[in-house]
């Protein structure tokens, strides 16, 4: 078995990538490009965490920024709900225990928003303590390698991952074994069309030499895609001026802005009546609205579809949430808005 490892390792000295947060051992830059990289291309995090880390060169500096701020800057990356845990965790840090990261895997693991996969990451890299990472490249590797068959989301599929993973580690540097395996996972183990000819471990991967590659790794449910249809009301109102809400339910885009919005349970057009009805609250004078577009923009989550209309609205007057239209710029919107404002004003 240590020849595997040995030859990962290998691997990793000729092809590892170079990215800015492999310079350092700092906890806060560490901490910051992990929970970036989550759920995010490597190619589309890097520019953020740059910005990040420009922005709030330290875990003091993003404590003490505002949480519209954060999010501003955040502003693309999806999955909202980890810049608010990147900001309450940096202010627990920053404002409680002095600045000071915990050193500790255990401790890690109480901060907001830090995980397994996070808490692992930062005491292999940052502290050289042998905790294994287990990502979707990790899962990736070890299943096809060494054909484990486990569904990878059930807690006995991960539980055995994780172990299988924390063995192989054993004996080796803790930060260069997980980020080796990750690249592996990322440039040649890939989920389409992985690069087998170029594989170290060709001869002895249960995958390829039982053809079955694709069938590796096993999860035990699909998560089904729920369809959504938001119509957004763009107030027309006097002096250059719209109308802006803050999301604060649960759910996607919490604490973001966006113009009213109409949900609607089904593709059907909402009528005249429904869109000046729902633009009521916000305006008085309300005229007839206006479809910026018949097609939707299709915007897809991770077990979400949002088919969104764009409706321009002339009123009298804005009641509440009003903004200039100069100043929509500076207000942190989901991407698909932030679109549109570039588009049409």
């Amino acid at each position: 078995m240590r020849q595997w490892q040995e030859e990962l390792l290998q691997w990793y000295d000729i092809n590892a990538r170079a990215y800015p947060w492999r310079t350092t051992k700092d906890p806060y830059k560490i901490w910051l490009s992990e929970i970036i990289m989550q759920q995010t291309r490597t190619q589309q995090g890097q520019p953020y965490y740059e910005r990040f880390v420009e922005k709030f060169p330290t875990v003091n500096a993003l404590a003490n920024a505002t949480e519209d701020q954060v999010l501003k800057l955040w502003q693309g990356l999806g999955y909202y709900s980890r810049a608010r845990n990147l900001h309450h965790t940096a202010k627990k840090i920053a404002f409680e225990q002095g600045g000071v990261f915990p050193t500790t895997y255990k401790e890690l693991r109480t901060l907001k928003g830090i995980g397994d996969y996070t808490a692992s990451a930062i005491a292999s890299i940052c502290y050289n303590l042998p905790h294994a990472v287990v990502d979707g490249n990790v899962f990736r590797v070890l299943a096809r390698c060494f054909g484990i068959a486990l569904p990878i989301d059930t807690t006995a599929g991960f539980n055995y991952f994780k172990k299988k993973a924390s063995d192989l580690l054993q004996g080796y540097p803790p930060g260069a074994f997980n980020q080796a395996l990750m690249d592996f996972g990322a440039q040649l183990c890939t989920p389409k069309q992985p690069q087998c000819a170029n594989c170290p471990f060709q001869k002895n991967c249960v995958a390829f030499t039982t053809q079955s590659i694709t069938q590796f790794p096993v999860k035990a449910k699909k998560t089904a895609v729920r369809k959504r249809y938001f119509h957004y009301l763009v107030m027309q109102g006097p002096k250059n001026t719209t109308a802006l809400e803050q999301r604060t339910e649960k759910g996607i885009w919490q604490q973001l802005y966006q113009f009213p919005l109409l949900e609607c349970s089904t593709a059907a057009v909402p009528s005249v009546t429904a869109l000046q009805t729902a633009a009521a609250p916000f305006a008085k004078g309300v005229g007839r609205p206006k479809q910026t577009s018949t097609v939707p923009v299709l915007h897809k989550l991770s077990h979400q579809h949002l088919f969104i209309y764009f409706w321009t609205i002339p009123v009298e007057t804005i009641l509440r949430d009003t903004v200039s239209i100069n100043t929509l710029e500076d207000f942190a919107v989901p991407v698909v808005l932030e679109n549109f404002i570039k588009k049409y004003f």
